[in-house]
């Protein structure tokens, strides 16, 4: 069972989105420098379709995105929430933050408008910097995903900065 341990509406995990992100425990990447590893454990409350239904409730028009922020552990989960805003509540875009470095055979990217994939691996840094494994996709109107990485990047006296 997919489990959450907190919530928090952010500006920079997706661009140009106001994304309410969803800290879903038990991951089983466990990358070295983590900066969430209370999320290695098994704790938190259900995330299932009655909590995306009080996040609506909470949130309403507040928000434009939710993220799944994890749920590596549970993929089929994850697809299966993001399968059911969209059906439900198709105002919202859907993102997933993956550590994995490929998405499970099966999975349906469509269900997704963003999916960012890759452990966190410190020498190359996290999405801002420009040396980051990590890759942040966007699915156009086509349904193709384009990386958009740089978009957390910006030019700042001659260095790479995140964007603001």
């Amino acid at each position: 069972m997919l489990k959450y341990v907190n919530t928090g509406v952010v500006f920079q995990e997706i661009p140009d989105e106001v994304t309410l992100a969803i800290n879903i425990s038990n991951c089983p990447c466990r990358c070295p420098g983590c900066h969430s590893h209370y999320l290695w454990e098994d704790i938190g409350l259900p995330l299932n379709t009655e909590a995306i239904d009080d996040f609506v409730v909470k949130y309403g028009q507040d928000i434009t995105c939710i993220a799944f922020m994890g749920g590596d552990s549970e993929p089929t989960g994850v697809q299966g929430l993001a399968e059911y805003i969209h059906e439900n509540y198709p105002q919202y875009r859907i993102a997933w933050y993956s550590g994995r470095l490929r998405l499970p055979k099966g999975l349906m990217q469509s269900d997704f408008d963003y999916i960012k994939i890759g452990p966190y691996i410190r020498h190359l840094g996290p999405l801002n910097s420009p040396t980051t494994n990590q890759r942040m996709y966007r699915k156009n109107p086509d349904g193709m995903f384009v990386d958009i990485t740089n978009r957390f990047w910006r030019k700042e006296f001659g260095q790479e900065t995140r964007q603001a």
